[in-house]
């Protein structure tokens, strides 16, 4: 044989079967430790309230008022009632005012008689009041009449025209507030004046005042207070007013 030839036929050695390397061993078990996180994970999230999750959530809603706690309130062990004591106050007096002497007055001018008042000024005109008969000033009205008239004269009787004459009060339930003027009525004088007050005489207690007047509405005479009667003797009341001297 030369020492060139050589045999390309490869011989073949026996197979071996497959061996777990220790690098393969670690895959597997970090693939199955993987795989059983993920199913862990997986739990966790679908069932957040199991034993499973060591960090579960509260179930109380935050927004959700918080709860009230009840504390009773409790007496002491110890508490023992004490009665009230009635304190009787003794009053302070209050100190007394002294009055400051006043001054004693004195004059040394003797002292003169006491003034006498002036009398304040008298009315121009008086008046006189008598009753008749309405009958003699109108006899037509035989007894139903009754009415006040009468006349205005000056301190020599002569009739003063002209002069307001007033009324005024209450008659048979009416309210008398009437004027009128001498002159009018010339039955009773030139100077004549008359009121009417009812067909039907009453009896009234000084329930009407007359008095006269200037052309001012300044009083010339006082009030003359007025009565009237139911006889028919008397149911006219003449009033004549005269000016004082």
């Amino acid at each position: 044989m030369s020492k060139y030839d050589y045999n390309y036929e490869e011989t073949s050695s026996p197979k071996q079967s497959a061996k777990l390397e220790v690098w393969d061993m670690l895959s597997i078990a970090t693939l199955l430790l993987t795989l059983c996180l993920g199913v862990y994970f997986v739990a966790v999230f679908i069932f957040p309230q199991s034993a499973l999750n060591p960090f579960k959530a509260s179930m109380v809603d935050p927004n959700a008022p918080p709860t009230a706690t009840i504390t009773p309130l409790q007496m002491d062990a110890t508490w023992t009632a004490t009665p009230f004591a009635l304190v009787t106050e003794t009053p302070t007096l209050l100190p007394t005012h002294t009055l400051i002497p006043s001054p004693t007055l004195f004059s040394l001018v003797t002292p003169s008689d006491t003034p006498t008042p002036t009398p304040l000024p008298k009315a121009q005109f008086s008046a006189t009041v008598t009753y008749i008969d309405s009958t003699i000033i109108h006899p037509e009205a035989a007894c139903k009449w009754q009415g006040i008239g009468g006349t205005i004269v000056d301190s020599n009787n002569a009739d003063i025209l002209r002069i307001t004459v007033r009324l005024v009060g209450s008659y048979n339930g009416s309210t008398k507030n009437e004027l009128t003027v001498s002159s009018i009525a010339p039955a009773y004088g030139k100077s004549g004046y008359e009121f009417f007050l009812g067909t039907t005489p009453i009896t009234t207690r000084s329930n009407l005042t007359l008095q006269i007047l200037d052309q001012a509405g300044l009083p010339l005479s006082d009030p003359i207070e007025i009565d009237t009667f139911k006889e028919c003797s008397k149911n006219l009341v003449l009033v004549r007013f005269k000016k004082n001297p």
